[in-house]
């Protein structure tokens, strides 16, 4: 698999709250993460980083055959953990008081992949039939959309388009959204705080990864578009892209 990733503090923030992390095990398995924080005196910035390091720790010793659910499961108790270690830490902390993050965590294999996610940073799948969004927004804006209070184009400039209604470390408990994917050669996840999703519309995403270039070079594309777009917000983005060979499903042995 290829991964390319980029963040950018943006054109008007002046600390960056968004962190990351991706590794690779010896089977080729890939951990991708994306926090954006939130939290005054630069809690923020604590609250992702914390929760990246933590969900990497947590999951650095999985086993090589693991099933699906069992992925699922794994990754739900690391956010859990997370949730439960941000929480203290903001307790025993009173200037980090109503610290918090999103996250976005997936597992990926050449066959497809498991995510956990919390708040609104977002995961898609690009593959032969375009942009598939596969996680839904905790956001007050996206339950007005669900029940048809707003249109889509008014989300887009509400004015309480950040108010999150879930997210990890700002309650004892929280509740985890879990999904999976399977993907084929050529296919690419892209993973991203919201400051690229508010910037980058679908028709972007897809425009961007049509063309023929290396995934870096679409990586920065959108990253420096969403920049343009005015940057008000930090920006983050991991692309992964399925490399494997095609199968040719007519080829015989023998």
């Amino acid at each position: 698999m290829e991964i390319a990733v980029k963040s950018h503090i943006g054109c008007v923030r002046q600390h960056n709250e968004d962190y990351y992390g991706t590794a690779i095990d010896r089977t080729g398995r890939v951990l991708a993460v994306v926090a954006d924080g939130m939290g005054g005196h630069q809690a923020g910035d604590i609250a992702s980083r914390m929760a990246v390091e933590r969900i990497m720790l947590e999951l650095a010793n999985m086993g090589s055959d693991l099933e699906p659910e069992d992925a699922r499961e794994l990754l739900m108790n690391a956010l859990l953990v997370t949730n439960e270690e941000l929480f203290q830490f903001a307790a025993d902390n009173p200037e980090c008081n109503g610290m918090g993050t999103t996250v976005v965590a997936a597992l990926i294999n050449e066959q497809g992949g498991v995510f956990a996610h919390v708040g609104d940073s977002r995961l898609y799948h690009f593959g032969a039939e375009g942009l598939t969004q596969r996680t839904e927004d905790h956001s007050l804006v996206q339950e007005l959309l669900k029940s048809g209070q707003i249109t889509v184009q008014e989300a887009a400039f509400h004015p309480q388009r950040n108010v999150l209604l879930r997210a990890l470390g700002t309650e004892r408990d929280v509740r985890i959204d879990l999904g999976e994917f399977s993907w084929e050669s050529g296919d690419v996840i892209l993973i991203c705080s919201d400051g690229v999703s508010n910037k980058v519309s679908n028709e972007r995403f897809e425009a961007s990864l049509k063309q023929s270039k290396p995934l870096q070079a679409h990586v920065d594309e959108l990253l420096q578009y969403a920049l343009d777009a005015g940057g008000e917000d930090n920006a983050t983005l991991i692309a992964i892209r399925n490399t494997s060979a095609p199968v040719d499903i007519g080829q015989k042995e023998g």
